[in-house]
């Protein structure tokens, strides 16, 4: 688990290619090492990752066949910035919201305008993923736990303040971009929730309008 307030900005150093899935090496950046061991789970732009190797300065990550085809990662190059998050532990401020490090699905920056001394982001989520994200609800983007400011269909707004312009990479991130999406993990509780008993039913993987209507969600 993690929170979502990055810790350090990292570069990717190295990515060797094994069988079709690969392995990347990390630059730390200011990401104190110190206390990883082998085996720990670190975020890579909100991808939770296994540390394999471990330098003073760096650690190694193995990146599956499932991780590369659904989320940004296997588009990375030697240099790419990435931010990066140790888990969570009983003693970390939980500042940002609970991120499982599961991304659900790629989005894409459409806009970017600046507003007063920070800059508003639109972006288009899958339409899969838009009954998840609600106004003024927690959402996490290349591992940042960021506030949604408004949601029209697929699409919604961040503002983003100055220091997280700073100390991440959405300050270098243009229109086009895609970016991973991890959508607030109660939303997903409460759609597996809300199916009761259905839930265990081979077939009632999605809840529908005639669903709704059945339960008197909708009149």
């Amino acid at each position: 688990m993690f929170t979502g307030i990055i810790q350090a900005v990292g570069q990717i150093s190295g990515i060797e290619q094994k069988s079709g899935d690969c392995r990347l090496k990390i630059a730390a950046g200011k990401l104190d090492l110190s206390a990883v061991e082998l085996g720990d789970s670190i975020a890579i732009n909100g991808v939770c990752l296994t540390v394999i190797e471990l330098g003073s300065t760096d650690f190694s990550a193995d990146v599956s066949n499932e991780t590369l085809s659904l989320t940004t990662i296997g588009k990375l190059t030697n240099g790419s910035a990435v931010n990066l998050e140790k888990a969570l532990t009983l003693s970390t401020a939980l500042g940002g919201h609970l991120v499982s490090g599961h991304v659900d699905g790629v989005g894409k920056i459409i806009k970017r305008s600046t507003d007063g001394r920070s800059e508003r982001f639109e972006i288009e989520a899958p339409k899969e993923l838009a009954k998840y994200i609600a106004h003024k609800g927690s959402i996490c983007v290349d591992g940042i736990s960021l506030t949604v400011n408004a949601v029209d269909g697929a699409r919604f707004d961040l503002n983003i303040v100055p220091h997280t312009l700073a100390e991440t990479t959405l300050g270098a991130y243009a229109v086009g971009q895609e970016v991973n999406l991890e959508v607030d993990l109660i939303a997903r509780y409460l759609e597996r929730l809300v199916l009761g008993e259905k839930a265990a039913e081979p077939t009632s993987g999605k809840i529908t309008e005639a669903f709704l209507a059945e339960h008197g969600f909708v009149r």
